[in-house]
């Protein structure tokens, strides 16, 4: 059973493997992280904009067949709901720069309206059309309206999320739908309005599976282009960028932005006496160290090689101390001799003069550079202390230039 869920997982499921945390994933947005929030976002309000560009000319278009079909009174009504539909899917359809910390609500916000015009479109012309439905044709046209609120519950089958956001954007279609079949004339049973509701549920179904399908996808992509397939860490363009990002937002709150500059010491001899794949081991430990004692706010990138950037928000350089010592206590990890892995640190902080974070990041570096000299496993501050980190050493500082 198990090779059979393996190879299920792997041809079927692929490109990565479902597990419980997975599945908790597909289900709820709960708990995504911001990147991937960031990145739904701006997937759903892309798609968002190409659909509504495309109603915006088309619906009107569709105009010409009421034209040919119904009377003229008819036609003149539906032909005002479609130009009043087109209006908001130009709204929908026009480009806006992007919201960095309202993006999501926003998108999402805008895929609701999307899929409530047409409903709202079907129940508004609902009593026109039933009334105007004489002739075979007209008849059979007023049918083909009725099926707009299980078109709409099949589109959302295009876009990526969670079974809960797949359910609640459907509700208000559902309770058009059902409301508009209650309106129908002449008046039909529950055991006739069966089939219909059927068919929208059966729609809603294949919908939701279709959207968990491309979030699970698009997670997928996420996670490996802003990962480093290695460590788990940030690769350097995506961790840059995080780095920018939570400037900018720490600016904005009036918080201190704190960010460590490390690299492993002697790594290179790891490499050069046990091979690449035990120096690759060493580093997965290091990782996965240092990811064990950061908070889930913090950030930790892979900026090269042995180097590592790890960005703590909200974080004063006195707390970045803290941090750092106890780090240092509980373990970097074991080199293959044995011994512990060790790293020299330097700090930089948003409270410095001229703070940019592409000059935060500059410091840290030369800090971290300045540490090695001194000994390696040594930390140097923003005020040139250098402090050694090894549990054992003394708490002693020297001055050193920055």
């Amino acid at each position: 059973m198990n090779r059979l869920w393996h190879r299920i997982s792997e041809h079927i499921l692929a490109p990565s493997q479902l597990n419980g945390a997975v599945l908790l994933d597909l289900l709820s947005p709960r708990g995504r992280s911001d990147d991937l929030q960031r990145h739904a976002a701006s997937v759903i309000q892309a798609r968002v904009q190409l659909i509504a560009a495309l109603f915006a000319v088309l619906v009107p278009l569709a105009a010409i067949v009421d034209w040919l079909v119904f009377d003229p009174a008819t036609a003149r009504y539906l032909t005002a709901l479609r130009f009043a539909s087109a209006a908001i899917f130009l709204v929908l359809a026009w480009p806006r720069p992007p919201s960095s910390d309202r993006g999501y609500g926003r998108a999402m916000g805008n895929l609701a309206l999307l899929l409530l015009v047409p409903s709202l479109f079907h129940l508004m012309s609902l009593g026109t059309l039933n009334a105007a439905a004489q002739t075979p044709l007209e008849k059979a046209f007023t049918q083909l309206y009725a099926y707009l609120p299980t078109v709409v519950l099949g589109g959302l089958a295009i876009f990526p999320l969670t079974a809960l956001e797949s359910l609640l954007l459907s509700l208000p279609v559902l309770i058009l739908g059902s409301y508009s079949l209650s309106l129908a004339e002449p008046p039909l049973s529950l055991a006739q309005h069966g089939g219909a509701l059927w068919f929208m549920l059966m729609m809603l179904g294949v919908a939701m599976f279709s959207c968990m399908s491309q979030c699970h996808y698009m997670t997928t992509l996420v996670v490996r282009a802003l990962h480093d397939p290695l460590t788990a860490a940030y690769t350097r363009q995506s961790g840059e960028e995080a780095i920018q990002l939570l400037y900018r937002l720490n600016q904005m709150a009036g918080k201190p932005l704190t960010l460590a500059f490390i690299d492993l010491d002697r790594f290179k001899s790891i490499n050069d006496n046990f091979g690449h794949e035990a120096g690759d081991q060493c580093l997965r430990q290091f990782a996965d160290c240092l990811r064990a004692g950061l908070r889930r706010s913090d950030v930790l990138i892979r900026w090269g090689g042995e180097e590592f950037v790890v960005a703590l928000p909200d974080t004063p350089p006195e707390n970045a101390a803290t941090l750092l010592r106890r780090l240092r206590a509980t373990g970097f990890g074991l080199r293959p001799d044995g011994t512990p892995l060790t790293a020299s640190i330097g700090i930089a902080n948003s409270g410095e003069p001229n703070s940019a974070y592409e000059i935060l990041l500059k410091r840290a570096d030369e800090r971290m550079y300045a540490a090695k000299d001194a000994g390696r496993d040594r930390v140097v501050w923003a005020d040139g202390r250098c402090e050694p980190l090894a549990p054992s050493d003394p708490v002693a500082t020297t001055s050193t230039s920055a």
